[in-house]
């Protein structure tokens, strides 16, 4: 007995298709919509009538043959929704530069920066599309940062020269950047730490006990990244000049040492000064009373 209602065009699908929907029925993240369509276009290919893949999936026979079609007409395509229409854009590519170059340019005659309000007025545009636009380009007319230029020719040639030293280190010598961070607290846990098992992380008290402070004296070479460092109880001349004692021990004595340091009255002290004079490959450290300090590689004027 021959087929009843209208003829239906063969749904034959490729091995490639096949997979592909296939794929889409198993993955997680396929949207539910997409997943029933690629188990309808799968029943058809089997053979079965629309109503019989409307009963299987519980879906109407309608929607079975919609999708069908589709698919026959534009294969994969066919599945994925087609654009709707929408409202049109109102806020054009030209407004929008205009909008940053305003902000970037310009200054409101009655402020010292633009305010997403003042800005909507002067461009005849919302205070939302404003604040959207900011925040694409990352626009922050409120906020600022201050900024120290030096113009005294001693302080430039001073930042040169330490910077000249971290970029081009003198043959047969190491540069140490040195610094010192004072009042550390020595912290230890009320109880020990319970190591990290499978599915349990490292777990620690929230309580601990104060073993009163230290202080910790550093030198960085900036050519290897090693690190000379050193605890000591206080912060004094005394503790600074056993550290330079460390330094000595520790950097290979074919080397001339030059040191960088901030400007803090501990480096300057007359024992430290005639430490130096009794060790003649440390070069007179670089700091003066103007407080230049270089970190990193880079120098900071303040």
């Amino acid at each position: 007995m021959p087929p009843r209602g209208r003829p239906k065009t063969e749904l034959v699908l490729s091995n490639e298709e096949r997979q592909v929907l296939e794929r889409l029925t198993r993955r997680r993240k396929s949207a539910q919509a997409l997943a029933l369509r690629a188990r309808i276009v799968l029943a058809c290919a089997t053979g079965a009538t629309n109503q019989a893949v409307a009963a299987d999936q519980r879906i109407n026979q309608a929607t079975v043959g919609k999708w069908r079609r589709r698919f026959v007409e534009k294969r994969l395509d066919g599945l994925f929704d087609e654009p709707r229409p929408g409202a049109t854009r109102t806020v054009t590519d030209d407004k929008v530069e205009a909008v940053i170059v305003k902000t970037l340019e310009e200054k409101p005659a009655d402020a010292t920066h633009w305010s997403t309000r003042s800005m909507a007025e002067a461009m005849g545009m919302s205070q939302t599309s404003i604040s959207l636009i900011w925040r694409a380009f990352g626009l922050q007319p409120q906020s600022g940062r201050e900024l120290q230029a030096v113009h005294r020719p001693a302080v430039r040639g001073q930042g040169q020269r330490h910077c000249g030293a971290l970029s081009r280190s003198p043959e047969r010598a190491v540069v140490l950047c040195v610094d010192e961070k004072s009042q550390i607290q020595a912290l230890a846990r009320f109880q020990p730490i319970l190591p990290m098992m499978p599915g349990t992380p490292e777990r620690r008290s929230h309580d601990y006990i104060r073993h009163g402070t230290t202080s910790l004296f550093a030198a960085l070479d900036m050519a290897t990244g090693k690190v000379i460092g050193s605890l000591h109880r206080r912060h004094r001349a005394m503790e600074f000049k056993k550290f330079l004692v460390r330094i000595d021990e520790e950097v290979p004595e074919h080397l001339a040492v030059h040191l960088i340091l901030d400007n803090y009255a501990t480096h300057k002290t007359p024992d430290i000064q005639r430490w130096l004079l009794r060790h003649r490959r440390f070069s007179s450290p670089l700091h003066t009373d103007i407080g230049i300090v270089v970190e990193h590689g880079g120098a900071l004027v303040r």
